[in-house]
């Protein structure tokens, strides 16, 4: 059995290098993250440092907290609700930055991507439908991109604690700009083989200031864990440990990450709209341990060129959570 899930997982990354394959940049309502606590704190970070480079999306810091006192949020009645069972609430602040190939220049590097951070606080929730095997998961975003989300002074302090070379043309980055944006994720079951190999199909939209895609692909678990498409209970669980894998197709809309606010229009340098490539492929793959109150998680994943004169991009990312 071990190898046959070995060699299932082994299949699954080479397709998805073939084909290749954003992960979005962390997606912690994806069924193969799920906590099975109605209240959890997680915190995720992303970093190509893990797969040395320092280019495009260059960090990424998520702090989950599920608790249900935060259906009470006026934002969470925002949040689609299509089926009976009752959902997990949750608040994430994000903070997210991006650089170009070179940090080390003073000067605009035209056809590189340019310098943006972000930081918004993000409202969720995630229901299950148990009988159809299908999970959605509906998120709203508020937020601000621009010298405001201090992406400089989080990468100049990172990188003096490191004794790395200290960035440099910052200076040129996106202006300040407000994010309101709106999620919503779905996954089906597809394939089940008891509590070892689980198959879905996934899809995703969003829409707002930030950006503007549609999302669809597959992703898979394989190892040891317990059923996903179960309304959250506090019975004790079993120790979960597995593979997981998953490759989605982008299609973009607008990214203001590379093309700037909505709102404010005079930034140094942006992408242009015909520059940026309107679909892209992201493939993620991991480790996850789910023991007791505990969870513990290693990502690697990569995305194709997201411009025209841009290239592919890898990352790494770690998460660590705490049941309360």
């Amino acid at each position: 059995m071990k190898k046959l899930l070995l060699n299932i997982f082994i299949i699954f990354l080479l397709v998805n290098s073939a084909a290749i394959a954003k992960a979005q940049l962390i997606d912690n309502s994806a069924t193969f993250r799920k906590i099975n606590h109605n209240s959890y704190f997680r915190f995720h970070y992303d970093n190509d440092y893990f797969t040395k480079t320092d280019e495009y999306y260059t960090q990424g810091i998520t702090l989950d907290y599920v608790h249900p006192l935060i259906k009470k949020f006026p934002l969470a009645k925002l949040l689609w609700k299509p089926y009976k069972s009752a959902p997990q609430y949750g608040v994430t602040f994000n903070l997210f930055g991006y650089t170009p190939t070179s940090i080390l220049s003073d000067s605009i590097l035209y056809g590189d991507r340019p310098f943006n951070a972000n930081i918004s606080l993000k409202t969720f929730l995630i229901q299950v439908d148990e009988v159809r095997q299908q999970q959605i998961s509906t998120a709203f975003s508020i937020g601000i991109m621009g010298p405001y989300a201090l992406g400089y002074q989080i990468q100049d302090n990172i990188h003096r604690w490191l004794k790395n070379p200290l960035p440099h043309g910052w200076q040129y980055q996106t202006k300040n700009d407000i994010i309101i944006n709106y999620q919503i994720n779905y996954e089906k079951q597809l394939v089940s083989a008891g509590n070892n190999f689980l198959l879905n199909a996934t899809a995703e939209g969003r829409a707002g200031t930030l950006n503007n895609k549609l999302s669809g692909g597959f992703n898979f678990m394989a190892g040891r864990f317990n059923k996903r498409f179960l309304p959250v209970s506090y019975k004790k669980r079993k120790a979960e440990y597995y593979f997981y894998a998953q490759n989605r197709v982008n299609f973009i809309g607008y990214d203001a990450s590379m093309q700037g606010g909505l709102f404010t229009r005079k930034n140094p340098y942006t992408i242009a709209a015909g520059d940026v490539n309107r679909i892209t492929f992201q493939a993620d793959a991991g480790i996850i341990v789910n023991f007791k109150k505990l969870y513990l998680s290693y990502t690697q994943s990569i995305l194709t060129k997201e411009f025209r004169t841009g290239k592919y991009h890898r990352w790494g990312g770690v998460s660590v959570g705490f049941a309360l």
